[in-house]
């Protein structure tokens, strides 16, 4: 049974209210990141009475650090279910912009037209087009028709870039969106749904009894049939309190992002974008520090050499805009999806890429969450289980 909250229900009032809410759902969702709030939107436009038990707006969640790419070439090399994954994802990206737009009026801008990734000299455009070589001949991967250009033929779609750029990969099915505004949608359809968001709502501790979870959080306790771990790095600490494993090895990464500027990038980069709104945004960097409470303005400046380098006008252009953000990992790069024997009916989903799979954690994972089991395909190739007693990591990229 779900409570629909109306428009006029602020913040304030739903947790003077908070007492008088039920504290039976269906499936409770831990975690309110993008991750997360796809899952949620999709088991509540299945009819299900959902909880989403969030922290506060100063968590270090991925979602400010990610790209807003809907992409998929180069990855899954080394394991080809991801590229299959990924791909699916791809196709039901549109949609997924479509039925937002339905239910809510917002937009998320959805470009998905191909994407490049560009190459400096000749010794970068030959380890890309190794590695796109490596792509195609995984027994089992995808056809994602990802190939090399040369500059010439780069040149055709991106006519501004500049003479040091040697050519690059191409694959028709990426593309990326305004994250943000798909964030919003998101939440936005919560409340069309009757899906009940509860921040500042950290679960410390997990317990079943009598066939249904009991979640404890600084407000309170919350119960639930199910629960989906969706929490990010903190899945690592919730996963083993339902006999589930989440091995992560989270990230950080840098975004510049640019004064508005005329439209010339018709085409998502893998380390450069033009946004709806006309700013420019560069971000491609990975270290392994922990701490975003501060830039290091020697990261932020090769990656704004390499933006020039590719498209030499953006050095007339201003920064308006840099932060560091704490990116989601898990230890291979790639997803996480697994359910419990141990406790049946808690699920936990890792990724790297919520942006790309939102729309397949929207359709795919709230439907067999739904149903009450992941489809064994699924848990096949990406149970923790590959991960070894241990949580191993086997280091492939993602």
């Amino acid at each position: 049974m779900s409570k629909a909250f109306s428009s006029e229900v602020d913040a304030g009032s739903r947790e003077e209210n908070a007492s008088k809410q039920k504290s039976e759902y269906d499936v409770a969702v831990v975690g309110g990141g993008l991750l997360g709030s796809a899952i949620a939107w999709g088991l509540g436009r299945l009819g299900k009475s959902v909880a989403v038990l969030d922290e506060g707006d100063l968590t270090k969640r991925a979602s400010r650090a990610n790209f807003a790419l809907v992409w998929v070439q180069s990855k899954g090399l080394g394991m080809p279910a991801y590229t299959v994954w990924t791909v699916r994802a791809s196709e039901a990206w549109g949609r997924l912009a479509s039925e937002l737009k339905q239910q809510t009026g917002l937009d998320v801008s959805l470009q998905q037209n191909g994407g490049f990734h560009l190459t400096l000299g000749d010794g970068e455009f030959g380890q890309r087009a190794e590695l796109v070589k490596r792509m195609h001949n995984q027994t089992g991967a995808a056809d994602y028709k990802m190939e090399m250009l040369s500059a010439s033929e780069v040149k055709k779609s991106l006519p501004l870039i500049g003479p040091e750029v040697s050519g690059g990969s191409y694959c028709p099915l990426d593309g990326h969106v305004n994250s943000l505004r798909t964030f919003r949608a998101f939440h936005t359809g919560f409340r069309a749904f009757g899906i009940d968001y509860f921040p500042e709502r950290p679960v410390s501790a997990i317990n079943k009894s009598g066939g249904e979870f009991r979640l404890t959080t600084p407000k309170g306790e919350l119960r639930a049939a199910k629960i989906v771990l969706a929490a990010g790095n903190a899945n690592q600490t919730l996963a083993p309190m339902v006999g589930l494993h989440a091995p992560m090895g989270p990230t950080r990464g840098q975004i510049v992002v640019t004064e508005r500027t005329m439209p010339f990038l018709p085409h998502p980069l893998t380390t450069i974008r033009q946004t709806d709104e006309g700013t420019v945004m560069i971000g491609d960097s990975k270290e392994d520090e922990l701490d975003d409470r501060a830039l290091k303005h020697s990261v932020s400046a090769v990656m704004a050499d390499r933006a020039q380098r590719m498209f030499p006008h953006l050095s007339r252009l201003n920064v308006v805009r840099s932060w560091a953000g704490i990116r989601v990992m898990p230890q291979d790069g790639f997803p996480i999806y697994d359910q419990s024997e141990t406790h049946p009916g808690a699920f936990v989903a890792c990724c790297h890429s919520g942006v790309t799979l939102a729309s397949n954690h929207a359709f795919e994972i709230a439907r067999m969450v739904a149903a009450g089991a992941l489809e064994p395909e699924l848990v096949g190739a990406f149970s923790a289980s590959r991960f070894g007693a241990a949580g191993a990591a086997n280091n492939s990229g993602y």
